[in-house]
């Protein structure tokens, strides 16, 4: 008996340290390119995962597991997302005193070839002019205004004022504040699981989830911050501090604009007396946010950014990639033009229902709304990067909901997609990733996941 009770011991750890393995050569030995090498060190990784919650890991191993599986990516460069790059060149704009929502980077290096003295932007960026010229071959949207927000901008500016020559010194200090940023959603998902009286040992379903640890502090995606504001938001809610709450949500508004699609359900839950001075402080926050870059171009700009997501991009869709085939079949050329907006009014449509329908407004119940509503959200979408959906997957944790989890694993086909520059989608691996997201959610619905299995908070 106590050389079995060994061997269960030395299984986890045995995993551990193969996951460890998995992530150094996904960090440091894995070009994006790699397919096959991407999703084989993926698998194992989500494998091993999968295995540890099956082993019930103790939740003081867990934790520190969580915290050196990230801490191995801290010297590299993302290795497969080149955003960094664009998060470097707002940066030095933002060091430099120039507004990144008020230039597009092809302006910029117009701007720096004439002499000397022309226009102010030029005597601002005249430090970082050799940096500017290094990095913009790099971009992979140079002529497109900046789409981050002043949460993410501010982050950027720090970076590119202490490391102005040295991406990789740029790189570092930004992950260091997305590490940050986990272990205060570490904190608090131990809080709220405590608070709805669920196994705290649901913390680590998130935060040894590969899919976050390779796209939040891998890929440096600030999805890592806005989990963390979402998170902070619920529990001053929980605990009836609303106006706390308000400025927590305009914190992640600030950082992407995508919570804003919270703020619908939280109507019923808060009153709507309550619920508009809720609005007015988020408002409020996120006017306070963007202060510092406001300009007549501001607003423009980034609505056409917007206009350019839901009408030009798509990358990894689902109903959307139905919707164009019928697109082709009727016209003979791509209707996105026409199909993105029509989405995105399925959203609003979506969002409406949702929000007039939900059984129960309770504080409890509001992950499993957000999580529903955005997993609508992300089906009508054009575009679906990997590290979207790290919110959902935190979400989850406090849902009977399993199906997250297989989407976090499945989500990695999409990266078939630049195994050449033509980034060509492989709509086979897109069919096996839909199928089984689909099979996971029927599954979760055939066995009741749609009831609320929280204890919920005391409430006003």
């Amino acid at each position: 008996m106590p050389q079995l009770t060994a061997t269960f011991r030395i299984a986890p750890l045995l995993a551990l340290l193969l996951s460890g393995a998995a992530y150094v050569g996904l960090a440091y030995a894995t070009p994006r390119a790699e397919f096959g090498q991407l999703v084989g060190l993926f698998g194992v990784a989500f494998g091993l995962y999968w295995f540890l919650l099956k082993t019930k890991l103790p939740l003081r191993t867990g934790l520190l597991a969580a915290l050196l599986l990230r801490l191995l990516w801290l010297p590299a460069l993302p290795a497969f997302s080149d955003d960094y790059h664009r998060f470097h060149l707002d940066g030095l704009l933002v060091a430099s005193g120039v507004n990144p929502f008020q230039h597009r980077p092809d302006e910029l290096v117009a701007v720096a070839e004439v002499s000397p003295g022309t226009t102010a932007a030029i005597w601002q960026l005249a430090p970082y002019s050799q940096q500017l010229e290094t990095l913009y071959p790099k971009l992979n949207s140079p002529h497109y205004y900046s789409v981050y927000p002043p949460v993410c901008q501010v982050v950027f500016g720090l970076a590119s004022w202490l490391f102005p020559a040295s991406e990789r010194g740029a790189v570092l200090l930004m992950r260091l504040v997305l590490l940050l940023a986990e272990a205060a959603t570490a904190g608090l998902l131990l809080a709220l699981l405590r608070r709805f009286g669920l196994p705290l040992e649901r913390a680590l379903w998130y935060l040894l989830n590969p899919l976050v640890i390779v796209e939040l502090t891998g890929n440096l995606h600030f999805e890592a911050m806005v989990v963390g504001f979402l998170l902070l938001a619920l529990w001053l809610l929980v605990r009836q501090q609303w106006r706390w709450a308000a400025g927590a949500l305009g914190l992640a508004i600030g950082t992407k604009l995508l919570p804003l699609l919270v703020l619908p359900l939280l109507a019923r839950r808060l009153g709507w007396r309550r619920f508009l001075a809720f609005s007015v402080l988020t408002g409020l926050t996120v006017v306070l946010l963007f202060l510092p870059f406001v300009s007549t171009e501001l607003v423009r700009n980034i609505g056409r950014s917007l206009d350019l997501y839901f009408r030009s991009f798509e990358f990894n869709a689902s109903l959307y990639y139905i919707a164009r085939a019928v697109g082709y079949w009727l016209t003979g050329y791509n209707q996105i033009a026409r199909i993105g907006p029509a989405l995105a009014l399925a959203i609003v449509i979506l969002i409406g229902g949702l929000t007039l329908r939900e059984k129960h407004p309770v504080w409890a119940s509001l992950p499993r709304a957000l999580l529903l509503l955005l997993t609508g959200y992300y089906l009508l979408a054009t575009v679906v990067h990997p590290w979207y959906l790290t919110p959902l997957v935190a979400l989850s944790m406090f849902t009977s909901y399993r199906y997250m989890l297989v989407w976090s694993g499945l989500v990695v086909l999409s990266y078939a997609a630049y195994q050449s520059t033509a980034y060509t989608e492989n709509p086979r691996l897109l069919m096996l990733e839909y199928i089984g997201l689909l099979a996971a959610f029927l599954w979760d619905w055939r066995r009741g996941a749609t009831a609320i299995v929280v204890a919920e908070a005391p409430q006003s």
